[in-house]
């Protein structure tokens, strides 16, 4: 199937058959063209959704809710006469012959600006969202989240899968379950997003914040063991932009001093230390589906546990701590951390295809690493350590600290996205009481960016990026 026949469809078709064409092509319309080929109208997702709330059937006809008065471009307009149609509500437009039909598509998204992520949602995403909209069920209930835990569980590895509002209700709900709270203590690492320190802070707990290693940027084992004290009850191993941590080491730790070991998988769906999955380790391994993430359901995440006495505790906590067994009963003090139907619905179709996802970033990022490869001082993440198995959540990059700023405003002026690797915990105001010296972390910190990770990325597209950085560089 070539580009433009992912988005063509007959006036005469039915509104389910318009559906299918824009689950196909996944940019939110499809052109409509008569028997002859020639174009007519558009339908977009949203015209559909207006026309289902209205009262109309998936049987009616295309031809009654497209679109008549659309935007195209003719095959021989100049680029600039193209680029002038884009609104912030016109983002495809059809390319015609001068009889109308048509031929190719321009999307502004994919030609003027390269962004840092997006999800991709080429499966059966739009399929099971509107089925579970149909359904009426939309709320907290229904056959999706069942379906999605235990496929996403079942990718783990693991038993159980217990979906959430998203990552950092997870990691809250795990810490709760295993009984983490005042005075307490938590070993965190100094690199990773904030939500799993405040997770923990929530809890009543007190996070440890300890160094990383040099070479995986994850938590080190050395320094979690050497930040244990009779107060310590767990430990929360982050994988980092995709990369696992040394889980043996960590389990080892944690089974000496009897300790528990809550994964932050958030950025590593489908990373492995030792040919097992992250998220088959720990007692809990928390995730999360925000838009960015390998597997998105726009916001929600996920507990997953071999543990079906944690399962149940994070099923009670979940749902405000009301007793399954006696409706409106509440056994805890409890959370509304539920996930909606709707949202696993696009999960459980995200996850169907997670691999082919995870393939094409594996080949991007050794697309980039082939070509930083000449270039001094752009460092990738390590791929080759032993043991680990990371995938490309963001293809990360370490350059001289004095270069990354100029760096990332010389992509923003050429229109290409980047981000900064997370602030160190140790070095803000409201977490530094917690944290021991960590001098390697705060290094590389100061040297990383992440750069754009996405399906519709092509080798013009690195060779723009890489030679900006190598100019910066130079």
């Amino acid at each position: 199937m070539n580009r433009i026949e992912k988005f063509i469809c007959f006036e005469e078709s039915s509104i389910r058959d318009a559906m299918r064409v824009i689950d196909t092509n996944a940019r939110g319309i499809a052109f409509v063209v008569d028997s002859n080929g020639r174009m007519v109208g558009t339908i977009s997702d949203g015209d559909i959704r207006r026309a289902l709330l209205a009262g109309y059937g998936l049987n009616d006809r295309v031809q009654d809710h497209m679109n008549r008065d659309f935007v195209f471009a003719y095959q021989d307009a100049p680029p600039e006469e193209i680029k002038d149609k884009f609104s912030d509500r016109i983002t495809v437009i059809p390319i015609v012959t001068h009889d109308r039909k048509p031929v190719d598509y321009a999307d502004y998204d994919r030609n003027q600006r390269i962004v840092v992520a997006q999800p991709q949602m080429d499966g059966n995403e739009y399929k099971y969202l509107m089925d579970a909209f149909l359904s009426t069920w939309i709320s907290s209930k229904g056959e999706y989240i069942t379906r999605f835990e235990q496929t996403f569980a079942d990718y783990c590895g693991v038993k159980f899968g217990v979906a959430t509002s998203n990552g950092t209700t997870a990691l809250h709900l795990a810490l709760t379950a295993l009984g983490i709270g005042p005075g307490d203590e938590v070993i965190v690492p100094d690199l990773t997003f904030a939500a799993m320190i405040n997770s923990v802070i929530y809890t009543g707990a007190t996070p440890v914040i300890v160094d990383i290693e040099e070479d995986s940027w994850c938590i080190s084992p050395k320094a979690v063991e050497a930040a244990i004290t009779p107060r310590t009850r767990a430990i929360i191993p982050v994988h980092l932009y995709g990369q696992p941590c040394d889980m043996e080491q960590i389990c080892r730790i944690a089974g000496e001093h009897g300790l528990y070991v809550v994964e932050d998988c958030a950025e590593a769906h489908g990373a492995e230390w030792n040919g097992k999955k992250v998220g088959s380790f720990g007692d809990i391994a928390c995730f999360s589906f925000f838009g960015n993430k390998v597997v998105t359901t726009g916001e929600g995440g996920m507990c997953v546990t071999d543990d079906e006495t944690l399962r149940k505790k994070l099923l009670l906590y979940r749902d405000h701590g009301m007793d399954p067994e006696k409706r409106y009963w509440h056994k805890v003090i409890g959370y509304n951390y539920r996930m909606t139907n709707l949202q696993a619905a696009i999960g459980l179709a995200q996850v169907e295809h997670i691999e082919e996802i995870l393939d094409w970033r594996k080949k991007l990022e050794d697309r980039y690493a082939e070509s930083f490869r000449e270039i001094p001082g752009v460092r990738m993440q390590a791929r080759d350590l032993k043991g680990r198995k990371k995938i490309a959540w963001l293809v990360s990059i370490t350059v001289d600290p004095q270069d990354r700023d100029g760096i990332m405003d010389a992509l923003k002026k050429n229109s290409v996205e980047s981000r900064p690797f997370f602030y160190t915990l140790s070095e803000m105001e409201i977490y530094r009481r917690y944290a021991a010296d960590c001098p390697v972390s705060a290094r590389i910190s100061r040297s990383g960016l992440n750069l754009p990770t996405t399906y519709d990325m092509n080798n013009e597209k690195i060779d723009k990026i890489v030679a900006i950085i190598r100019s910066v560089v130079a």
